[in-house]
């Protein structure tokens, strides 16, 4: 149950983050979030089972968007060599 408090605290500190004008686009906020983000995905999907992970997962990767839209694009092109 603390790990879903915890996720949903991170998903409003992103929130949070994004209204707040950048000057490097957020990226740097990007790669803070995505370190904290993926311990706390762990830890949610070992209390709660790969379901509620996956759900968190999804929420994680809607507020992170850009980030996944590069990675998507990066490994196709290391795929089409």
């Amino acid at each position: 149950m603390i790990s879903l408090i915890l996720a949903l605290i991170w998903l409003v500190v992103a929130n949070v983050l994004a209204l707040i004008p950048s000057r490097d686009n957020h990226w740097f906020r990007a790669y803070v979030l995505i370190a904290c983000g993926v311990p706390i995905l762990g830890w949610v999907t070992l209390e709660n089972g790969p379901l509620i992970g996956l759900v968190v997962l999804a929420a994680g990767a809607s507020v992170l968007r850009w980030p996944v839209i590069y990675l998507t694009r990066w490994l196709k092109r290391q795929i089409a060599r």
